[in-house]
């Protein structure tokens, strides 16, 4: 009687793992095929857009860039420098200086002439106390602000910049990323090209840095990274964005626009609650926070993702330090799922509830710990002799080949539009490291969500952790140039 009731368990556990795997499968092939779609119409409307008219358009929309800064005097001068460089006429940057410890104010002071000023600043989103605000007496630095604020984290920093703006559109970036060029004119233009729909925010894909060619903020030459941690979270983020987040963006359901670099509509954020500063996930709160607002309003609008690489990252080169990373976002994503829970399977939030976080609850969230918990049944298995190794090694290369082809074709179509890895001794690195990243690099991001997990329901870990970079690889100028 007892053998029966264990051989029922075990064959509901087998064919649930088997239906939650075919719908895993099913849901991703189901996005790629949207975004390539929706990659396709970008490159074809884009061969005929001139982005010199937004340039020179008395119409486009003044934009505030939001930087903050925690103990950046090793490279702040050099992040600053690179803003005040990009192409767009309509700007100012707004570095929030959030408590420094090291010599980053000093540095910036010294560097731009900088003068205290009068301004006032709004009290709508809450914040720590401001100690100072600068300007610079250099016309040449006319479009820098920095504020110096009493330490509260990143979002409290951004609350503080956006009190400060009086743009229309607000740019959140990481002051240590890599903003390209034209990076401004890409994320303004759905802006301007929206009619019936309101479109609240945008966002531009993300690509690791690390051992790429960099002077003055700019990328001058694309390499991939020499470290294999960084070469794995490559095929990850190319994988993630453009086979993720366009998706997404075709279907109009995304629940996120990356910390590193996003644009949004300030008047809505600020009638959102502006950034929760008790969620280590702030990016996905608001964004999440912003769509239940608009649609309480009843009224039509867009969150799109632009997938050309617009922004550049480092990567953690550490185990340690991704696993840190990781955990984080695990509870980000935890905090963000449990405080919007209302929108579960809610028609009443359309494709966002019924369609948007089921995804990340099921496969987002769920995802590494039903793995887990397969794995450790799955051991008890072994040690009961009731394993069917047929349906095992099944399984085991129907799941290893899905995740390597899907990789593969995000690669594929990174390779044949944007081509920011052009050459072939790249591809044929990217299309390997493709083969080793279930067995060596997937556990390690699986043990990173089940400690995040962990470290929020068990230990109540609600900090962000101290953040550690190597830094950019700097050239010479003179000596190096973009070649792709």
């Amino acid at each position: 009687m007892q053998e029966t009731i264990y051989l029922e368990i075990s064959n509901f556990l087998n064919y649930g793992i088997y239906i939650y795997t075919l719908s895993i499968m099913s849901a991703y092939i189901f996005l790629a095929f949207n975004s390539v779609l929706i990659i396709r119409k970008y490159l074809r409307k884009n061969k005929t857009v001139y982005y010199d008219d937004i340039l020179r358009s008395p119409l486009a929309p003044r934009i505030s860039i939001l930087a903050p800064a925690y103990n950046e005097g090793i490279s702040i001068v050099e992040n600053i420098r690179s803003l005040l460089s990009l192409h767009y006429n309509n700007y100012e940057i707004i570095i929030i200086n959030d408590g420094s410890k090291d010599d980053s104010m000093q540095k910036m002071i010294a560097a731009y002439d900088l003068t205290p000023s009068q301004e006032k600043v709004c009290s709508n989103l809450p914040h720590q106390p401001i100690k100072e605000i600068y300007r610079s007496k250099d016309p040449a630095f006319k479009k820098l602000i920095v504020l110096d604020k009493e330490n509260g984290g990143k979002s409290d920093a951004l609350n503080a910049g956006i009190n400060l703006s009086s743009a229309k559109l607000i740019a959140c970036v990481d002051v240590d990323c890599v903003i390209e060029d034209d990076a401004l004119l890409k994320m303004v233009k759905p802006f301007l090209e929206s009619v019936d729909e309101k479109m609240i925010a945008t966002g531009g894909v993300v690509r690791i840095a690390n051992d790429c060619e960099v002077a003055h903020g700019r990328i001058l030459e694309v390499h991939l990274p020499k470290k294999l941690l960084p070469l794995f979270q490559t095929v990850e983020y190319i994988r993630a964005f453009l086979l993720g987040r366009m998706a997404w963006s075709r279907l109009n359901g995304l629940l996120i626009i990356s910390g590193a670099f996003g644009l949004f509509d300030r008047e809505l954020v600020v009638e959102a609650g502006g950034y929760d500063t008790k969620t280590v996930g702030e990016d996905m709160e608001l964004v999440v926070r912003m769509r239940k607002l608009m649609h309480k309003r009843k009224e039509k609008y867009r969150i799109e993702y632009i997938p050309d690489p617009l922004c550049w990252t480092e990567a953690p080169e550490s185990r340690r330090i991704l696993i840190k990373q990781r955990n984080r976002w695990t509870r980000g994503t935890i905090e963000t799922l449990t405080a919007h829970k209302n929108m579960f399977f809610n028609p009443k939030f359309g494709l966002l509830g019924m369609l948007s976080y089921p995804f990340w609850f099921f496969y987002e969230w769920l995802a590494p710990i039903i793995e887990f918990t397969g794995l450790i049944y799955f051991g008890i298995l072994v040690y009961m002799g009731w394993v069917n190794w047929d349906h095992f090694w099944l399984l085991l290369i129907l799941v290893y080949s899905f995740s390597v082809m899907y990789s593969w074709m995000a690669i594929l179509m990174e390779e044949t539009t944007f081509r920011e890895y052009d050459k072939t001794r790249y591809l044929l690195t990217l299309l390997f490291i493709a083969l080793l990243e279930p067995i060596f690099y997937h556990p390690i991001t699986v043990w990173a969500a089940i400690q995040g997990n962990f470290d929020k329901f068990i230990r109540k870990k609600k900090t962000w952790g101290a953040q550690e970079r190597v830094g950019f690889k700097k050239t010479n100028p003179s000596v190096a140039k973009r070649t792709n």
